[in-house]
């Protein structure tokens, strides 16, 4: 049976993923940082467990839970969008948004890509194409965008050092989706997001690593 480690499941894209590889036949293990939402991922039938990921002895517990896992698919999904307004951000906005996109990263992917490596499978960070120095075409935002393109450089690391050992670590973007963070005018309903990510992630090969890619697959610039 193969595994699927979602972090970042309570809602939206995350929760979507879990249900979808469940729904496949794959075995799941996900997180959530509130308890009722634990509790909700288990009755959907994954292995739930709660984890903040900005809480450095959390994710110490939860790789000591990993232990001797082989993943197929992780994907680290959690993340915030901060203020909505632009401006002069305040030092708590800039610490909760670049601790949960980034620092939490950091954190994570060197305990989840040697796990991942070990069924030569596929690790991914959901990132966004507002995070793209490449395709920027307005400044707003840019706490956020900020935050998103720091995690891609630290997705690029994360490849470079375990391109070794068998994992294939890549970066992807969800598409503008209907989520509490997309907002209601989105263009993606979260689902058809979801199924279009586990089928680039079901594509990529050795080859695709280090990469950016668009929920369809499609190659995005840096």
């Amino acid at each position: 049976m193969s595994t699927a480690l979602i972090i970042g499941a309570s809602r939206g894209i995350g929760r979507a993923l879990a249900r979808q590889y469940l729904d496949a036949g794959w075995r799941v293990i996900a997180s959530a940082r509130q308890p009722a939402d634990v509790a909700a991922l288990a009755r959907l039938g994954a292995e739930a467990h709660r984890l903040d990921v900005t809480n450095v002895e959390a994710i110490a517990g939860f790789g000591w839970k990993l232990d001797g896992e082989k993943l197929d698919v992780a994907v680290l999904n959690a993340g915030v969008f901060g203020p909505r307004a632009d401006g002069f951000p305040t030092q708590q906005d800039f610490d909760q948004v670049m601790h949960t996109n980034v620092l939490a990263a950091m954190r994570l992917l060197p305990l989840l890509a040697p796990l991942v490596g070990a069924a030569n499978g596929r690790l991914a960070v959901m990132s966004s194409r507002m995070g793209s120095l490449a395709l920027r075409t307005s400044g707003n935002a840019s706490l956020y965008r900020a935050s998103k393109a720091a995690l891609n450089s630290v997705l690029v690391d994360i490849s470079l050092q375990f391109a070794s050992q068998g994992a294939t670590c890549v970066a992807l973007h969800p598409g503008w989706v209907r989520t509490d963070m997309g907002g209601a005018s989105a263009e993606l309903e979260v689902e058809d997001s979801a199924r279009d990510l586990r089928a680039t992630l079901a594509r990529l090969s050795p080859a695709d690593n280090g990469g950016f890619f668009n929920h369809d697959g499609q190659p995005l610039s840096w």
